[in-house]
């Protein structure tokens, strides 16, 4: 008598390559070929269904109607979809969705905040036999799917003239650089921690091998941290980056305006005698400043220049140059590598004068 472990062996073998047809087919002539229990014992070593072999040994037979070609069973045939067999599923789901809804419902996306797991448990508590697996599908056939939040908004109402304060910055760098003037963008990026602290990244390192760091990003008192502020030339397409170990000053600031002017912006306009910056309306150089205003009249009195100051509107930062065309390359740059001294800091200061974008 054949064994149920050489079925199983064969089965496993053979299944790989075979469809649902084919092995409900073989499934039925190794059932007849056993003869009496052949059903039951194909049935425990293949785990398939007895009404599955007991439809092949009808096919065999050629019973009934052939199946049309390409087809794996007659229409109508296997398990029900389980909105089919619980109408209302669709309904209640999206009823405990609809609180949640975010987004235009004219939309033909939409999500929600309530994980699968939760709505399986509110569906089962209702009496509905479903799984987390099948809601998520369900969900994606109702058009919802699984999203970040979306940094868009800046929280206040649009000012009735902001469009006509980005034409006036636009038009004041066209005129600038078509007269082959000096326009830069200028802007701080975050402060960096100074030591064995995680960096977000990833780089190619030996294997087994990753740079250890320390598991809190505490900062140490006895190491400043690194502010790292940006000029951005746009007409040239380059930049320079100066990195100060103090604070986040319009002192500073424009004193990196200042490094950039002698020793890049100078040299590429010699014969300008008037600047553009493009800046935001915050930090070390915000509008409100007037140390700002102050230092940059020094410099102006100092270079003989006439420098000329645009802010971007309140919450339009990331419209500034400086964000897309040169603080990305520092961002990739540093990504998974600590920055473990200031001496190394020196180094990038004295080594990236000049950033090719």
């Amino acid at each position: 008598m054949t064994s149920i472990t050489a079925i199983r062996v064969k089965y496993k073998r053979l299944s790989r390559v075979m469809n649902e047809r084919s092995r409900r087919l073989w499934a039925a002539t190794e059932a007849r070929a056993i003869g009496w229990g052949g059903v039951t014992l194909v049935s425990e070593a293949t785990g398939l269904a007895r009404n599955t072999i007991s439809t092949g040994l009808r096919e065999l037979k050629k019973r009934g109607r052939p199946l049309a070609r390409g087809r794996m069973r007659r229409a109508g045939g296997g398990r029900k979809c389980l909105t089919e067999r619980q109408p209302e599923l669709v309904e209640r789901l999206e009823a405990l969705i609809e609180p949640t809804v975010r987004g235009d419902p004219q939309s033909p996306l939409r999500w929600t905040t309530l994980s699968v797991r939760k709505l399986e448990e509110a569906l089962r508590n209702a009496g509905f036999a479903i799984s987390y697996g099948a809601i998520a599908n369900l969900l994606k056939r109702l058009h919802y799917t699984l999203q970040g939040q979306y940094k868009r908004s800046d929280g206040t109402v649009e000012h009735k003239d902001r469009d006509a304060q980005f034409r006036y910055i636009n038009d004041q760098a066209a005129a600038e650089l078509r007269a082959r003037r000096p326009v830069i963008s200028v802007d701080t990026k975050k402060k960096e921690l100074v030591g064995p602290y995680k960096n977000a990244g990833r780089e190619w390192r030996p294997k087994g091998d990753p740079i250890e760091v320390l598991m809190h990003d505490f900062p140490d008192p006895d190491v400043p941290k690194a502010v790292p502020y940006g000029i951005y030339d746009i007409g040239a397409n380059t930049g320079w980056v100066n990195v100060g170990m103090s604070a986040d000053t319009a002192e500073f600031a424009v004193q990196s305006i200042r490094q950039w002017w002698r020793y890049m912006g100078q040299p590429c306009y010699p014969k300008s005698r008037r600047l553009l910056i493009c800046a935001d309306s915050g930090g070390s150089n915000g509008y409100r400043l007037q140390l700002w205003k102050r230092e940059l009249q020094k410099l102006a009195s100092e270079e003989r220049l006439t420098i000329t100051v645009c802010h971007f509107p309140p919450g339009t930062s990331k419209w500034n140059k400086i964000e897309h065309r040169l603080f990305s390359f520092i961002s990739a740059n540093w990504r998974g590598r600590p920055l473990t001294d200031c001496q190394r800091r020196r180094e990038f200061r004295m080594n990236w004068p000049v950033w090719n974008s």
